[in-house]
């Protein structure tokens, strides 16, 4: 069992479950789940997340083609605990009874609010890392995200696929554009077309009057 069984490094207002039965059991959220069989009050440490210290790029390789990984990121997320121990069982939740907490390079599970009997523990995963698509959430909160991913990835992801789509419009733009210059071809361009004049056709020497031809004139014969 995982629980936390000492306070040495903890001081109040922490709180910390000296004696507890966390049990995995089914869940609706997600295949199995993990349930407490007594009561919880809030702030109170309730299990530590176990399991072997790997580099980020060591996960990448060894769980390249697995659906289902139990990895948590500490830190910057250059190192990750994969995960080896009852908190591994914890499902995500949109609407959690439990947060996780980071302490000298430890994580801890803690509850924020009262939690009864019988009920799951679920803390909000925030992933940050992980193929596009994916991480849907089935938590059935009220105000549930849809996706496992934390806000801010959420937003990133929208981004770069907001920036993704305007690439692809451009480049649409400018392939269609070169298939209309292509298309127009010498034969296929507009020539441009003088059109006949309605006028009768004249020339020069037309519009000037014409030359009269002199005639010679027979000399006069005196008359007697």
């Amino acid at each position: 069992m995982d629980a936390v069984t000492s306070a040495n490094c903890y001081t109040q207002p922490e709180i910390l479950l000296k004696s507890m039965a966390l049990i995995i059991r089914s869940s609706a959220i997600h295949a199995a789940g993990c349930y407490t069989t007594s009561s919880i009050r809030s702030n109170t440490l309730v299990v530590e997340y176990t399991g072997p210290r790997i580099s980020k790029e060591l996960a990448d390789e060894r769980y390249r083609n697995s659906p289902t990984t139990y990895l948590f990121g500490l830190g910057d997320g250059s190192i990750v605990i994969d995960g080896h121990g009852t908190a591994m069982f914890i499902n995500h939740s949109c609407d959690p009874n439990c947060e996780t907490e980071e302490k000298d390079g430890r994580v801890w599970i803690r509850a924020i609010r009262k939690i009864a009997a019988g009920e799951e523990l679920t803390y909000d995963y925030n992933l940050y890392d992980g193929e596009n698509g994916g991480a849907r959430c089935n938590c059935g909160a009220r105000k549930c995200r849809g996706t496992m991913y934390s806000a801010a990835e959420i937003r990133r992801r929208r981004r770069v696929s907001t920036a993704a789509r305007a690439r692809k419009k451009v480049k649409a733009g400018k392939k269609l554009g070169r298939k209309a210059r292509d298309s127009r071809s010498p034969t296929a361009r507009k020539k441009t077309v003088v059109e006949p004049s309605t006028k009768p056709a004249t020339s020069k020497l037309a519009k000037r009057p014409a030359a009269r031809k002199k005639q010679k004139r027979a000399p006069l014969m005196s008359q007697g």
